[in-house]
């Protein structure tokens, strides 16, 4: 089974209306976007989100929960809330797949839950909840981890994972391995470059140090039959005015590497 399509993060313009993300999504020939859950009211709107994807002729493959510090006030400070309320909107909008950070060390009642109630929500509503590998934050040669699952291990026990290839390669895992790791329990992906250092950078594709080609071309090889999400910082690309060429230009790459390599070998050989 080939993968599904690849989707346009509007996580790249977190600051910016979700309408303006959709219609520049539709614009760059994108089929499929991933909703990014901010403070604007449009995101958090199911029939708004349902209305300006049906505008510009795009499916919502995802939405990602409010997780991040700056949305920290978003709908509730309690992230067991958040997650029923991205799944109730989810729900609502016809989006298969809710995208959530897992649990700081220090929320343990978030990670009984996990453990405990997150199948039953899944079940009720239809919607998956997929985890986020995370990161350690490093300082000079140490590494503070907030999350707790930069190692992977703590992971194991989540029924669905999303693989972030940019966090890999901060906590120094290689993200085919990885996939290799979460083995069916893959829904989703994050997909993006790397520098090398250890600071999360979601660099555009091309611009960093991993092997973008081989990681897609394993997804494709694996069986793997998810979204592909491109979430990327644009932000240099906004200063020099080439958004949309580099939008245009990483689709085309990551939507011919998920063809070919999910052709059948006797066919990838003749097509080369």
């Amino acid at each position: 089974m080939p993968p599904g399509p690849v989707l346009l993060s509007t996580a790249a313009f977190f600051s910016h209306p979700i309408a303006a993300s959709l219609r520049l999504a539709g614009e760059c020939g994108f089929t499929g976007v991933e909703v990014m859950v901010t403070r604007d009211r449009d995101s958090q709107d199911p029939g708004r989100i349902r209305a300006l994807a049906d505008e510009h002729r795009l499916g919502v493959g995802a939405l990602h929960a409010p997780c991040l510090l700056l949305t920290r006030s978003v709908w509730s400070p309690d992230p067991i809330a958040k997650i029923e309320r991205s799944v109730e909107v989810a729900s609502d909008a016809g989006i298969p797949v809710v995208v959530a950070h897992p649990p700081f060390r220090w929320q343990r009642a978030f990670r009984r839950w996990i453990e405990e109630d997150l199948r039953g929500l899944e079940a009720r509503t239809g919607v998956i909840v997929a985890i986020e590998n995370m990161f350690p934050v490093r300082a000079g040669r140490w590494g503070f981890a907030f999350h707790s699952d930069h190692d992977l291990r703590e992971l194991d026990h989540v029924p669905h994972v999303v693989l972030d290839t940019s966090h890999a390669a901060v906590g120094h895992h290689d993200p085919i391995d990885v996939r290799r790791r979460f083995a069916e329990r893959l829904r989703h992906v994050h997909l993006s470059d790397h520098p090398g250092g250890s600071w999360d950078a979601h660099l555009p594709l091309g611009e960093g140090v991993l092997d973008i080609d081989a990681i897609v071309a394993d997804l494709a090889r694996s069986g793997y039959a998810g979204a592909v999400s491109l979430e990327v910082d644009l932000r240099a690309a906004m200063q020099r005015g080439a958004v949309r060429e580099l939008l245009v230009a990483m689709r085309e790459r990551v939507e011919g590497l998920l063809e070919v390599g999910s052709r059948p070998a006797r066919t990838r050989r003749r097509a080369r």
